[in-house]
């Protein structure tokens, strides 16, 4: 068996603080990382690199800054958000008393979740098996909930 021959590599020209330096091109605010990898389109990759040459930050950079861009809420979503605005007021408007609990069946159609009894609210009675495919079974059961629901 043949003797493998010592790789000699050329002796250091620079420092250690000057390779330390170099090691370190900018400093990451959150540590620690996670490495992965990514794919790119060669469109993809060119504009990274365009913009990493621009910016003189490496391409790492510049998508975790593109990443962070684009987790930031506005400073204005809660501010100009129309969801967080009022319910106008409509003194004409007469809700259902239990439209919060039973929010499903006034907006979907499905079985009451509570229903009023004796001026409380309670459980509706478990559903029969068969009450989606049996129309004369979700009939009654129907029925039977109407009779015992005070809340109209």
């Amino acid at each position: 068996m043949k003797k493998q021959k010592a790789n000699k590599y050329p002796a250091l020209k620079s420092s250690v603080m000057e390779l330390k330096e170099a090691a370190v091109a900018y400093e990451v605010e959150e540590a620690p990382m996670i490495r992965t990898q990514i794919y790119l389109n060669r469109h993809e990759y060119d504009f990274v690199q365009r913009e990493a040459s621009r910016r003189d930050e490496p391409m790492a950079a510049v998508i975790r800054n593109f990443i962070d861009e684009k987790m930031e809420v506005p400073a204005d979503a809660w501010m100009n958000n129309p969801m967080l605005e009022p319910t106008p007021h409509d003194p004409a408007f007469v809700g259902h008393e239990d439209g919060g609990i039973n929010h499903d069946h006034y907006l979907y159609g499905t079985p009451k979740n509570v229903i009023k009894v004796k001026g409380k609210w309670v459980d509706a009675p478990p559903l029969p098996d068969d009450y989606y495919e049996n129309r004369v079974s979700r009939d009654a059961y129907d029925r039977k909930v109407r009779k015992l629901d005070e809340s109209k």
